[in-house]
């Protein structure tokens, strides 16, 4: 009986811990999108720059290819990852313009291209080791404050790449910061599902390599 007794009470605790683990992983409910984009592969970490203020920004690839993102986004004058990401155009959320875009990706596919999420850098946790320090006369804000602006101008930012000039024909390519909008939305459908609204601001990313 003693005997029968105490492998009772054995077995549970052997077999316990795993019940407790698993429910705990699949079922753990994702609140928001730095959340969401949390369980993505992060593709950059560092600052996104208009005029004289500068946005942490991490990015998180939603599909295409890394090696476009690590290409594109480095310094050919020092061959270093890039930590700074200078918005120098916009590009205006019209049809014939975003058409260009999605042409551009479906030409680029499925190595020539990478769609991001880009939601704000956390100032403590996870990657942030690797945020580079503020330019002196560059003031840091939020990423909303950018995302607001690019609402209001209804347009996306655009960057050329490589910065620092350009390496070769195969080399060179473009970013486009999109706001929340309807073009933006179609890469977020997974988020979607998983989050039922997307009530944080956030930015879609696209970069496409130039093809010959």
């Amino acid at each position: 009986m003693k005997a029968r007794d105490s492998e009772r009470n054995h077995r549970p605790t052997e077999a316990e811990p795993k019940p407790l683990e698993e429910p705990k992983h699949e079922t753990k409910k994702l609140k928001n999108l730095s959340e969401y984009a949390q369980t993505l592969q992060l593709g950059w970490n560092g600052l996104l720059v208009l005029k004289n203020s500068c946005f942490p920004t991490s990015m998180h690839i939603l599909e295409g290819d890394q090696g476009v993102i690590s290409s594109l986004l480095k310094d050919h004058t020092s061959g270093s990852k890039l930590t700074q990401l200078k918005i120098a155009q916009r590009l205006r959320l019209d049809q014939p313009k975003l058409d260009e875009v999605t042409r551009r990706i479906k030409q680029g596919s499925p190595n020539g291209y990478a769609v991001l999420l880009a939601t704000q850098a956390t100032p403590s946790g996870l990657g942030t080791e690797g945020m580079p320090t503020v330019e002196p006369g560059l003031q840091r804000r939020l990423l909303r404050n950018l995302v607001s602006y690019l609402k209001q101008k209804q347009a996306a930012g655009v960057i050329s790449l490589p910065v620092g000039g350009s390496k070769g024909r195969d080399g060179t390519g473009m970013l486009y910061a999109f706001p929340p909008c309807d073009f933006s939305q179609q890469y977020l459908q997974s988020a979607l599902r998983t989050l039922g609204k997307l009530e944080e601001e956030h930015m879609v990313i696209v970069i496409v390599r130039d093809t010959a």
